[in-house]
């Protein structure tokens, strides 16, 4: 049997995928070198820039035109300006400054490219094991996150209601930036971060930082095996669920949902999947992070966190994809009250 001419087949869609990783490559370039910055106060062009920031004209040069084609920079006359994103988000000193993830950016994507040898091995080559990481990395793996943590408390702040919450419960909370964000613009609202023992004491260390320790507590449990003391108002999971295996997702929801008040709202937030299972991109991206941290963690579809929540006895459950700025996306729920039982 003859095999079918396909010479009329170009490999436009392997090139395209093969050239498509240097845009955010120079974004990280820029974010790590602080390039974006300088440029607040007006255009420059290479050499001016390139003294502001000690570098040599000549190798700043071609980063500063693939951020241009990056659409994060403009030029006009060899003269670089920020485009209106930078300029809000990569900037240092702007409230919404996103520059500080460069490191967290480069976490996650070096381990993607580990992606092969961790379905080959069966196991994540870049393992994180909450138990047993050195105090070290554990700090520096939680200090990574904690711009992105406290920005996303912020956002959550002001898109969700906490009008009727006295107190909310930050599970799996880590470096506890999310109620740390959450706490300012609410005063009244009693917060509680529950994690691990070991990651407890970096979520302590943080919330005394940010001179918050008067109203977060820190509850260092097992949410998978134990329900938090407490009830709750509202319970966010960040970053969460997917870090842990189906069947540990399942007991915390249920765990969590046992300390939480009638009627009171879960939100799952993360990386959440179509049940398809081919969108969004962000989610099908940071699936294939997780293969290589986590023994078992994933990005769960829309069915799933149905299930998950169902079965912990919540009800009114809604899915938005990629609602959030970082392109995580949320899963609420109330908590069925005593008379809808």
């Amino acid at each position: 049997m003859v095999a079918q001419s396909n010479t009329g087949i170009s490999p436009t869609i392997v090139m395209r995928n093969a050239y498509a990783v240097y845009p955010p490559f120079a974004m990280l370039a820029g974010m790590e070198l602080d390039l974006f910055t300088p440029l607040k106060d007006g255009p420059m062009d290479a050499i001016a820039l390139s003294e502001s920031l000690s570098v040599q004209a000549t190798k700043l040069s071609p980063l500063l035109y693939a951020l241009v084609a990056a659409g994060l920079l403009t030029v006009e006359d060899g003269i670089f300006s920020n485009t209106e994103e930078a300029d809000k988000y990569l900037v240092r000193g702007r409230p919404d400054y996103m520059g500080g993830l460069s490191g967290f950016h480069r976490k996650l994507w070096h381990a993607a490219m580990n992606t092969a040898e961790s379905i080959r091995e069966g196991k994540p080559t870049l393992k994180i094991d909450w138990k047993t990481l050195p105090d070290e990395e554990l700090f520096n793996f939680f200090g990574s996150q904690f711009h992105s943590s406290i920005r996303s408390g912020r956002e959550l702040a002001v898109k969700l209601d906490f009008s009727q919450c006295e107190r909310f419960l930050d599970a799996g909370g880590g470096t506890g930036g999310v109620s740390i964000g959450i706490c300012e613009k609410f005063p009244i609202i009693r917060a509680t971060v529950a994690d691990l023992p070991r990651v407890a004491r970096v979520s302590k260390y943080f919330i005394d930082k940010a001179a918050m320790s008067d109203r977060i507590s820190v509850e260092a449990t097992d949410l998978c095996s134990n329900t938090p003391p407490g009830h709750y108002d509202i319970a966010i999971l960040r970053a969460f669920i997917q870090t842990i295996s189906s069947k540990q997702a399942q007991m915390a929801v249920i765990n969590i949902g046992q300390a939480m008040a009638p009627g009171g709202k879960i939100y799952i937030i993360g990386s959440i999947l179509e049940n398809s299972c081919l969108s969004p991109p962000s989610s099908l991206g940071m699936g294939l992070v997780f293969l290589n941290f986590y023994e078992d963690g994933k990005a769960y579809t829309e069915k799933e966190h149905q299930e998950m929540l169902g079965n912990a006895g919540f009800t009114d459950i809604n899915v938005e994809h990629e609602t959030l700025i970082d392109g995580m996306g949320i899963v609420s729920a109330r908590k069925m009250s005593h008379e809808s039982s």
